[in-house]
């Protein structure tokens, strides 16, 4: 690797972590932001699980998801 290429790597990778993003969201290849780092990590490690058990994450997911926002609908009125 060259070393100028190195460096100009490093300049990335810390000013993606002093922003809490990743190098990938701060050159345009994400259109999305994950600032929690701690989710990003869980969300890599679901992806890597079969489908079956990825579908009972999203499962449980989706019903927290749907819970908050009706708490959320009835308690604003």
């Amino acid at each position: 690797m060259n070393v100028g290429r190195s460096s100009h790597l490093l300049i990335w990778l810390k000013i993606a972590d002093e922003l809490g993003v990743t190098v990938d969201y701060l050159i345009g290849g994400s259109s999305s932001m994950v600032l929690d780092k701690k989710l990003l990590k869980r969300m890599e490690d679901i992806d890597a699980l079969p489908d079956e058990e990825k579908e009972k994450f999203f499962y449980f997911i989706d019903m927290a998801i749907t819970y908050n926002k009706t708490k959320k609908a009835y308690s604003s009125k």
